[in-house]
């Protein structure tokens, strides 16, 4: 009977994430990178800045499988997580959430609204800002990069090193620069 025991542990072991993230109230996955901030991007984009680091906005949703998916196996890669806790100001908003958001032109909504007027659809999306922004502009106006959706390592990985690199002023596509990307990996 032990064997059969020590099979069935070492079976809910492997089913069981690796690198489970907890999920705060709200139902969102809450890595340690992950910022708590008043979500005023006019404050949160100078904190970013004065730590030298790029402002990300995620937006998720509660049961989303691709945010899980990116969550407990694309960020924990060590490569990416480098990535993120060295280069991003990295702030969460739920697509479904009530918390007020205030955007780069004045403008305050809740979460879910703000998610409309950025015209996002998809969980998770990924929202790189420049270092300035203008105070007429939105988030979504000024984004230099949107990452809609759940992506593999190397494409996540990419656009963050493009993104860190400033990849979108030298007139390179993210395509061109991903294929490039890879192909060096081969």
């Amino acid at each position: 009977m032990k064997p059969i025991r020590a099979l069935a542990a070492c079976l809910m072991l492997a089913a069981t994430p690796a690198m489970a993230v907890d999920l705060g109230d709200d139902g969102l996955h809450k890595p340690t990178w992950l910022r708590e901030t008043f979500k005023d991007l006019r404050e949160d984009l100078a904190d970013a800045n004065a730590e030298d680091k790029r402002l990300l906005i995620i937006v998720e949703q509660r049961g989303c499988i691709y945010c899980t998916e990116m969550h407990e196996k694309i960020f924990p890669d060590p490569e990416i997580d480098a990535l993120i806790r060295d280069n991003y100001f990295v702030v969460q908003m739920n697509l479904f959430g009530d918390v007020e958001v205030t955007d780069f032109d004045g403008t305050v909504l809740a979460e879910k609204d703000m998610a409309v007027r950025w015209g996002v659809m998809f969980t998770p999306t990924m929202i790189f800002l420049p270092e300035e922004v203008a105070p007429d502009q939105t988030a979504a106006q000024a984004a230099v990069a949107l990452m809609p959706g759940a992506f593999g390592k190397g494409t996540t990985g990419a656009l963050l090193a493009w993104v860190r690199d400033h990849g979108y002023e030298n007139g390179e596509h993210f395509q061109k620069f991903l294929a490039r990307q890879l192909q060096q990996n081969d």
